[in-house]
């Protein structure tokens, strides 16, 4: 049974920068995972829910990637951790002393877990201390702090990826490898819900600044996401409708539901829904030869794919083929380790979290104004 009020428990019930980069989607799980080079260390930013409770416990289904550090506002919790996960004292940190990090050669990744509105000053201050940077999705608050953030480790010569775990998940994977070898025929439409229940009205996702908005940073995200890497292409104008009760205290600050519609050069018409006030979490993509349904579709565990001629009496259920790592966020971390030891580019570098954040910038404008925004090739608002 899902908790509805718990966005960690709807979840665990259950792309690239240009279309030709997402094009290559099949051969994500053949690139990585090779187990070969040493494995490189990394220091987790935020022990909070996710950090504490998805990341950490992963490094253990690592090939490349160890866990040798941690940052935490809370001393006490951190020394905790660090005797389960057998971290070195020497190796826990706090904000203040954060950038002496420098000085730590164990450390080679910071893995950014904090509130959003945090995720750029941590990123850049990692960065300017000679480390790859890890950071959440969303990227920031804004596309602004993405430009920034991307331009901090270009300038140190450090590599920056976003945590798109769903680019690493087995059953989207194979949803990607079947659209694209053209089993449902010419992609014609794709449907995306991600949303929940939020119980809390004090929590910090509720708080402008420091999610930067409410259910479409949060949950929108993964449909926006999705869409993008489903089809394989970049959208070429939104058009969005929100609707929140702002007499709800959940949604003083941030939207509840907000609908988008994405226009694909291709004709492909993506539509989408997040939502703080009901549970789903489903992807559906409609060809001209049939279906491909995920539900739960991004979830931590427990997502499942169907397949069918449309008609909705043959859904035969799908297993997919084994991901790139023992789970999602093994092989996301390992990809970031093996890129900074191979000196690859990440397949969801800082540049596909920018044009994200372009893009719900874009929703919320055209929400805010009620007319479609034209987006550029970049994804900037025309």
């Amino acid at each position: 049974m899902i908790d509805k009020n718990r966005r960690s428990l709807v979840l665990a019930a259950g792309g690239a920068l240009a279309a030709g980069t997402m094009g290559s989607a099949g051969a994500w799980a053949e690139s990585a995972g090779s187990g070969g080079e040493r494995k490189l260390g990394y220091a987790v930013v935020g022990l909070g829910s996710y950090g504490l409770g998805m990341i950490i416990p992963q490094f253990k289904n690592c090939k490349n990637s160890r866990l040798v550090g941690l940052v935490s506002g809370d001393p006490a919790k951190a020394k905790r951790v660090a005797a389960e996960y057998g971290v070195p004292e020497k190796n826990i940190y706090n904000y203040q002393n954060y950038d002496s990090i420098r000085d730590n050669p164990d450390i080679d990744i910071v893995y950014v877990c904090l509130p959003v509105g945090m995720h750029a000053e941590y990123t850049i201050r990692a960065a300017k201390a000679g480390k790859h940077v890890m950071c959440e999705k969303p990227m920031a608050v804004s596309s602004a702090e993405c430009e920034a953030m991307i331009a901090a480790c270009r300038q140190a010569g450090k590599k920056l990826m976003i945590g798109y775990r769903c680019h690493f998940e087995p059953t989207n994977l194979e949803a990607i490898r079947r659209a694209r070898a053209g089993e449902i025929g010419k992609l014609r439409y794709f449907r995306s819900e991600h949303g929940f229940n939020f119980g809390n009205p004090d929590a910090w996702r509720l708080k402008k600044a420091m999610s930067g908005g409410g259910s479409l940073m949060d949950m929108g995200i993964y449909a926006l996401n999705a869409a993008r890497y489903m089809t394989g292409e970049e959208p070429s104008a939104v058009y969005a409708v929100e609707s929140t009760d702002k007499k709800d205290p959940r949604f003083r600050e941030v939207e509840d539901r907000i609908a988008f519609e994405l226009e694909f050069p291709s004709g492909v018409i993506g539509s989408c829904i997040s939502m703080y006030s009901a549970a789903q979490n489903h992807i559906l993509l409609m060809g001209d030869k049939g279906r491909i349904e995920l539900e739960p579709a991004t979830a931590y565990t427990g997502n499942k794919l169907w397949v069918g001629n449309g008609h909705g009496d043959d859904k035969l259920e799908v297993t997919p083929r084994p991901g790139p790592g023992a789970t999602q966020w093994a092989g996301q971390v390992d990809h970031l380790s093996q890129c900074v030891l191979q000196n690859r580019e990440p397949i969801v570098a800082g540049e596909e979290g920018l044009r994200d954040i372009r893009i719900v910038e874009a929703i919320y404008r055209s929400a805010r104004e009620k007319r479609r925004i034209v987006l550029g090739p970049d994804a900037r608002m025309v």
